[in-house]
């Protein structure tokens, strides 16, 4: 039995796909840096040096955009790219896990 088909990503610019695949890189770096989450120092550190560089990827998609006369970001298509590609999975690894009840 083959999985469900994920729907297909809105369409986008050249530059707010690269803006979302950055923002993806960086969201998966926080989430291996996060010291809720990780257990290990050594991978922790090599997110941590690779963030910089994908920072600047985001940067630069920001600023191709903004250069292209992009000026506004469409959150809800954004958000549609984002949630098919595991977006929202993805970003929790850079938040809190749950705490033990009160």
């Amino acid at each position: 039995m083959l999985p469900p088909e994920l729907p297909p990503l809105p369409a986008l610019t050249r530059a707010e796909g690269e803006f979302v695949d950055a923002f993806l890189q960086v969201v998966d770096l926080l989430g291996r840096i996060n010291p809720a989450r990780e257990n290990h120092t050594y991978s922790a550190l090599r997110a941590a040096q690779a963030l910089p560089a994908r920072a600047a990827e985001l940067r630069d998609a920001l600023t191709t955009m903004h250069a292209r006369g992009e000026t506004e970001v469409h959150a809800g298509t954004l958000a549609r790219a984002l949630r098919v590609l595991d977006g929202e999975r993805r970003a929790e690894r850079v938040t809190m896990p749950p705490g033990p009840p009160a």
